[in-house]
C-alpha cells in the first residue's frame, strides 16, 4: 500500500518544532530553518507561499528517508519557488553558492522531460532536442537532481488528489510512463512503489479499490499468519547461527495488479500476497538462510530466482523463492544482505550515503557515472516500449548520439559514429591538430574507432600541430563530423596560403599568355565577381583548388575579347549560308531551338561560347539579328543581361534538330608527320564534318597548334571525340574554344 508521510503543513505548523524534529545535527537543522525563512521573504502571495512551503517541507521528508545530503534538502525547499518564478537562479547563486545553484539548474533542466511526453514527431525542434540532451547530461553529472525531481513529482501526485479527473489522469499518465520507470531504472524502490501506486489509483480507480478491498478483507488473518511464519523462521535461523532480521513485507497494489495481468491469475491464486523478507549481515548467510528455508518448507522451483548471481539491469540483487508454508499456503521469501537492501530501497541515492561515510575514490566516482548513464539509457528503452517517447526525438537524443567521458569524468555528447579525432576537435581545435593517438578506457585504439556510450576517452598529443590531409577524406573514416573536417581544412589553408599563391600565379600566367591576356586586365570588377578583395586571395583560391581557373578565364575573355557587331553579323550570314547549303529539307531544320514565348524569329548560336545540343542554353534578343543563343554559363551573356535583363528569354534544344552546329576545336601537339591524318580519321569515324582547318607550327618548341571548325550534332559526340584525340600519341591538349 502507499506509504503516507506526515509532512503536510497544518494551521498549527511550527517551524521550530519541525526543524528540531529533523534527524540532522544542529547545524543542519539551522540551515534548513534559515532556507525556510528565506522563502518566506520572497514576496509570493500568501496562499501561494503556504502551498509552496508545504511542498518543500514534504519533499524534505521524502528525501530524508533516502538519506540525501544537506545540499539536496536545502535545494528541495527552494525548488518550488524557483519553478514558479518567485526565485531567480542568479539570486540563488549569490545567496546559496554555486553547488546548490547547479543542483537546482539540473532539477529545472529536467522539465525538458515533458517534451518526451507531449511533443509529436513532426514538431520536434532543435530546441526541444537540446533541452532533453541537457537534461540527460545534468542527470549524469549530478544524480541528486533526479532524486529531487522524483520527490517533487510525488508531492504533485498528492496535490492533485482533490483536482478534477482530467487533471489527475494527465499527471498520473506522465508519471506512470516516465518517472516511475526512471525511479525503477535507478533502483530507488521507495519512490518507485509510491509513484506507481498513486498514479495507478488515479488511472484505474475501480481496479485499485477492488484490490485494496481484497487485501483489507483478510488483512488480520494474513498478518497473524505472517507473524507466526516470521517467528518460526527466525528461530530456525538462530538455531543455525545465522544472524538475520526477518519481517513481513508490505505488498503494493500496482505490483499485485501487474502480476495478475502478466500471469492471468485471480487474486486468490497469487503466490506473493503473503511475503517475508530476510536481511542478513553477510553474503554467505543469504545462501545459508536459503538452505534453511528449503529444508523446512517445500519450494516451487519455477518461482525461484537468484538475482544475487544475476542482478537485474538496474542493479537489484536478492534471492526470491516461494514455499508452501503451514496450512498449505504459499509464502514468497526475499533474502538479501543489508547492503543489497539499501541499494534496492535507495538505488543511486544510496551512493551519497556511502560516500559521506568513506570518501570515494576518483575511479569509483567515474564508474558510478557510467553505471548511472547506462541506467538512464535503459530507462529510455522502457519509455519507448510504453509508447510515450516519440521516435523522432528518441532518434535525435539517444540513438543518434553517444555519451562519452573525459579523463576527469565529464560527460561529452557526440554524434553516433564519432571517432576519437572528432572528440579531440570537440574539446579544442589545437587538441585535434596536435593529436597523435587515443586511448579508450586505457587501451590504445585507431583513429577510425567509433566511440561507444560509456567510453572514457584520453587524447595523446605532441607539442607541434601536424594534422593529416587524409583526415578530411570522409571515405577514410577518420572524422565523422563536418565541424572537425572544416577545422582541419582551415588549418591547411592557413599553412598553405603562400604555396597556393605561387602555384596559382604560375598556372594563371600560363593561361593568360595562351589567351593573349595580362595580369593588369584582372581589375577590381573581376575580384568582386569572385568574392575576393586582393589579387593574392584570387591566386590562393586557384592554387588551393577553391576557384576554377576556367571560370576566371571565361570571365576575362568575355570582358576583353567581345566580338564586334560586324563579326557577329558575319557569323550570322555564315550560319545562314551553311543552312542553305545543306541537302536536308528545311522541314528537318525546324525545331532546332525552341524559344519560350517567341515564335517565327531567326536564331543564331553565339560566337563567344558556341553552344551545341546538350549544353544548357539561354536566348538573348539582339537588335536586327534575331535571337542569339548562348551557353547559360557564358560570361558575355552575364555582361549583356546586366545591362538589358529584359532581353533574356528561355530557350531549349528542340526534339527534331538534325542539323549540326559549328564550334572551334583546338589541338596542341608535338609536331610530327601524320598528326593531322590521325585527328581527321577520328573525326571521320565520329561522322563530324570539318568546315575549316588552320594549322600553325612553332619550330623552336617543335609544337603544332591546329584550330578546326567542326560541325557537331550534340555535346556527347564532342566529349567522346575530345577524349579519343587526347589519347593519340604526342597530343598535349585538346579542347573546345
Amino acid at each position: 500500500m502507499v506509504s503516507v508521510r506526515n509532512t503536510h503543513l497544518k494551521e498549527s505548523f511550527s517551524l521550530a518544532e519541525w526543524s528540531s524534529s529533523l534527524p540532522l545535527d544542529r547545524q543542519g537543522q539551522e540551515r534548513l530553518k534559515a532556507a525556510y525563512e528565506y522563502c518566506s521573504g520572497l514576496k509570493a502571495p500568501v496562499e501561494a507561499e503556504h502551498r509552496l512551503q508545504a511542498q518543500g517541507v514534504e519533499m524534505v521528508g521524502i528525501l530524508l528517508t533516502l538519506s540525501m545530503d544537506l545540499d539536496t534538502l536545502e535545494a528541495a525547499l527552494l525548488y518550488p519557488f524557483l519553478e514558479t518564478g518567485y526565485l531567480d537562479p542568479e539570486r540563488v547563486r549569490e545567496d546559496f553558492g554555486d553547488n546548490i545553484a547547479r543542483l537546482l539548474q539540473g532539477v529545472a533542466d529536467m522539465e525538458a522531460i515533458r517534451s518526451l511526453q507531449h511533443v509529436h514527431s513532426d514538431q520536434s525542434s532543435e530546441v526541444q532536442v537540446d533541452r532533453v540532451r541537457r537534461m540527460l547530461l545534468a542527470m549524469v553529472e549530478d544524480v541528486r537532481a533526479v532524486v529531487v525531481k522524483l520527490a517533487e513529482r510525488i508531492t504533485c501526485l498528492r496535490e492533485v488528489k482533490n483536482a478534477d479527473e482530467e487533471t489527475r489522469v494527465l499527471v498520473a499518465k506522465e508519471i506512470a510512463n516516465i518517472y516511475a520507470p526512471l525511479a525503477n531504472r535507478l533502483g530507488i524502490g521507495q519512490l518507485k512503489w509510491e509513484l506507481e501506486d498513486l498514479s495507478f489509483r488515479y488511472l484505474h480507480p475501480e481496479t485499485y479499490k477492488r484490490i485494496a478491498r481484497l487485501l483489507d478483507e483478510k488483512r488480520l488473518a494474513r498478518e497473524a499468519y505472517i507473524d507466526d511464519f516470521v517467528a518460526g523462521l527466525s528461530r530456525s535461523l538462530a538455531e543455525s547461527d545465522i544472524e538475520a532480521e526477518v519481517y513481513g513485507r508490505p505488498k503494493h497494489i500496482y505490483s499485485i495488479w501487474r502480476k495478475m495481468q502478466k500471469k492471468s491469475l485471480d487474486f486468490d491464486e497469487l503466490f506473493d500476497v503473503r511475503a517475508v523478507r530476510v536481511v542478513t549481515r553477510h553474503l554467505q548467510d543469504c545462501y545459508a538462510a536459503l538452505g534453511v528455508v528449503h529444508t523446512q518448507w517445500r519450494h516451487i522451483p519455477r518461482e525461484f530466482d537468484d538475482y544475487v548471481a544475476n542482478p537485474k539491469p538496474n542493479g537489484y540483487q536478492s534471492i526470491h523463492t516461494v514455499v508452501i508454508g503451514p496450512e498449505g499456503k504459499t509464502v514468497e521469501i526475499q533474502i538479501r544482505t543489508d547492503q543489497m537492501h539499501q541499494d534496492a530501497e535507495l538505488g543511486v541515492a544510496a551512493h551519497w550515503k556511502y560516500k559521506e561515510g568513506a570518501g570515494a575514490t576518483k575511479q569509483s566516482g567515474f564508474e558510478d557515472k557510467i553505471a548511472w548513464l547506462r541506467k538512464l539509457l535503459a530507462w529510455q528503452e522502457d519509455m519507448a516500449e510504453s509508447g510515450s517517447l516519440v521516435d523522432e526525438l528518441r532518434s535525435q537524443v539517444f540513438e543518434d548520439r553517444v555519451y562519452v567521458f573525459t579523463p576527469k569524468g565529464e560527460v561529452v555528447d557526440m554524434p553516433l559514429g564519432a571517432t576519437p579525432l572528432d572528440f579531440a576537435y570537440y574539446i579544442h581545435s589545437q587538441i585535434g591538430h596536435r593529436c597523435i593517438g587515443a586511448k579508450i578506457d586505457g587501451r590504445i585504439v585507431p583513429f577510425t574507432y567509433q566511440l561507444q556510450t560509456g567510453d572514457q576517452v584520453e587524447i595523446i598529443t605532441q607539442k607541434q600541430p601536424n594534422p593529416s590531409r587524409d583526415w578530411m577524406n570522409p571515405n577514410q573514416g577518420f572524422l565523422r563530423t563536418s565541424r572537425a573536417r572544416s577545422k582541419v581544412a582551415t588549418w591547411f589553408k592557413k599553412q598553405d596560403r603562400d604555396k597556393n599563391i605561387l602555384a596559382g600565379r604560375e598556372v594563371l600566367d600560363k593561361e593568360l599568355v595562351r589567351l593573349g591576356l595580362t595580369f593588369s586586365q584582372i581589375d577590381k570588377a573581376a575580384l568582386e565577381r569572385f568574392n575576393v578583395t586582393h589579387l593574392d586571395d584570387l591566386l590562393a583560391g586557384i592554387g588551393g583548388g577553391d576557384l576554377r581557373i576556367n571560370q576566371l578565364l571565361n570571365y576575362l575573355q568575355g570582358q576583353h575579347k567581345k566580338p564586334t557587331s560586324a563579326e557577329q553579323d558575319e557569323a550570322v550570314l555564315r550560319q545562314l549560308e551553311l543552312k542553305a547549303a545543306k541537302k536536308t529539307p528545311d522541314t528537318k531544320g525546324q525545331g532546332h531551338i525552341v524559344v519560350q514565348g517567341v515564335g517565327n524569329l531567326m536564331t543564331s548560336t553565339a560566337r563567344c561560347c558556341q553552344p551545341i545540343p546538350g549544353d544548357e542554353i539561354v536566348g538573348f534578343i539582339t537588335q536586327g539579328r534575331g535571337i542569339s543563343i548562348h551557353r547559360s554559363d557564358c560570361e558575355q551573356l552575364k555582361e549583356l543581361t546586366s545591362h538589358h535583363p529584359e532581353r533574356m528569354v528561355d530557350a531549349v534544344w528542340g526534339e527534331n534538330y538534325s542539323g549540326g552546329y559549328n564550334l572551334t576545336l583546338r589541338v596542341i601537339a608535338n609536331d610530327r608527320s601524320g598528326l593531322l591524318r590521325d585527328i581527321t580519321t577520328i573525326l571521320a569515324n565520329e561522322k563530324i564534318n570539318v568546315m575549316g582547318v588552320n594549322s600553325r607550327s612553332n619550330r623552336k618548341q617543335q609544337t603544332a597548334t591546329i584550330d578546326m571548325e567542326l560541325e557537331v550534332y550534340n555535346i556527347d559526340i564532342l566529349s567522346r571525340t575530345l577524349a579519343k584525340i587526347s589519347q593519340l600519341p604526342d597530343i598535349l591538349e585538346a579542347k573546345r574554344l
